[in-house]
């Protein structure tokens, strides 16, 4: 399956963000691909840490899901991609990726690891996901995608949980906060996650200045197979293509057989 990483910048425009992510599913379709990973907040921008993110977070059956179904149903194309769900909790919202088909959604994955770190507050504003929830895992053909997003790249658990669940593709939907070191430690996470799953991580981040962008497609052994630079390439949006093979996660999984080898497992804390 050929597969994208969508890299671009949301604001606090949802219509605007809707087109963005619209253009890209359907560029990604002219390319020849049947996945396209969009970066966590698509549908709108986290802003500074006093904006109320509750007053523009949305459904699942919302504008912003609905226009990401409309466009897959088009293409054929299927989409992931992060927005705020409203939650019933006053002026809380769930930081939720999902998973979009021609059928609408097919996967819905909310936030476990929130961003409470280097003078960041995620959790202020944000209600964890539940980690007891069945992890978000769908069938692509012969491929099987997993989903988590970025601040979890940190946390080998989730990437575990997932392929146990069978996943040989990770999606990272994110929005890496850039500073100092932080774009080696993307590139390195990444290719960690790679590694230790023996699975392919597609990984779609918002660019700079904020963010580190560096949207990248890595294969099983931890070869960075494509990537994006920090910044939005090329205008308005960028993406970046690649052809994962199936066969290529079985001749990785036969010769370093690691998952097979494992002498513990992962569960809820």
């Amino acid at each position: 399956m050929r597969v994208a990483v969508g890299q671009f910048a949301s604001g606090s425009d949802k219509e605007a963000n809707r087109r963005q992510a619209v253009d890209l599913i359907r560029a990604a379709a002219d390319g020849g691909a049947g996945l396209v990973a969009l970066p966590e907040a698509s549908m709108h921008a986290f802003g500074a840490a006093s904006a109320d993110l509750a007053a523009v977070a949305e459904p699942l059956d919302g504008p912003f899901v609905g226009a990401l179904a409309s466009a897959a149903a088009a293409t054929g194309v299927v989409a992931v991609a992060g927005l705020f769900e409203a939650t019933r909790t006053a002026g809380r919202v769930f930081n939720t990726v999902v998973v979009v088909g021609a059928a609408g959604v097919l996967a819905r994955y909310r936030k476990v690891h929130l961003y409470d770190a280097l003078g960041w507050r995620e959790s202020d504003r944000v209600e964890p996901g539940d980690p007891a929830s069945p992890p978000a895992v769908v069938d692509l053909g012969d491929l099987r995608l997993g989903v988590m997003t970025c601040f979890d790249l940190r946390f080998p658990e989730v990437s575990r949980v997932l392929v146990d669940n069978g996943a040989t593709v990770l999606a990272v939907p994110a929005a890496w906060v850039a500073g100092p070191g932080k774009r080696e430690q993307w590139e390195v996470l990444l290719r960690a996650r790679a590694i230790e799953s023996t699975a392919f991580v597609v990984a779609a981040g918002q660019p700079g200045p904020v963010y580190t962008g560096c949207s990248a497609i890595v294969g099983p052994t931890g070869v960075v197979v494509r990537s994006l630079s920090g910044s939005v390439d090329g205008g308005p949006g960028a993406l970046a293509f690649a052809d994962l093979e199936s066969s290529e996660i079985a001749d990785v999984r036969a010769a370093m057989p690691v998952l097979a080898s494992r002498r513990f497992s992962v569960r809820p804390a």
